[in-house]
């Protein structure tokens, strides 16, 4: 029975992500996950398949975003709230995030290569392993100050 339920809502992810964006966003409406808008923008792979699996399949645990391994690479995401988000070994590369919060966000092993993070509020980020060469924090604020040397040496604009 729940190899059957897990069938069937993985069959029900790929169908979210197969809709254009407007289909998407009425489908995150209609589940009450309208705030999750960043959904109707991810690509379909295997990874956002799975991604999409924990928000569509646990409505409940949904607050602090699951995004573990999520392909949201070259996605303008300003503004986006991803606080508590775990976005362990996610692809951000090139990706827009100009004014998002990120408070508490776990950015381990993550790919934030020639990302925008300006404005973006930091505060207690995890960055263990992120790939940062060419990424702009701007303005960010929340940083402290081992992190700031962490995020130059590897790379980033600050």
């Amino acid at each position: 029975m729940l190899y059957s339920q897990t069938q069937d809502l993985y069959r029900t992810c790929i169908h979210f992500l197969e809709q254009d964006p407007k289909q998407r966003l009425q489908a995150l409406k209609e589940t009450g996950l309208a705030r999750y808008d960043f959904l109707t923008k991810m690509p379909m792979t295997e990874a956002n398949i799975t991604c999409v699996m924990r928000f569509l399949g646990n409505r409940q645990r949904v607050k602090f975003p699951n995004l573990k391994g999520a392909e949201l690479s070259g996605l303008v995401l300003d503004g986006v709230n991803f606080i508590r988000g775990d976005l362990t070994g996610a692809n951000l590369r090139g990706s827009c995030l100009i004014n998002a919060d990120l408070l508490f966000a776990n950015f381990t092993q993550a790919d934030l290569r020639n990302a925008d993070l300006t404005g973006a509020t930091l505060n207690e980020t995890i960055w263990l392993d992120a790939l940062v060469d060419g990424c702009e924090f701007g303005a960010a604020t929340g940083l402290t100050n081992e992190q700031r040397t962490y995020l130059k040496i590897r790379g980033a604009r600050l």
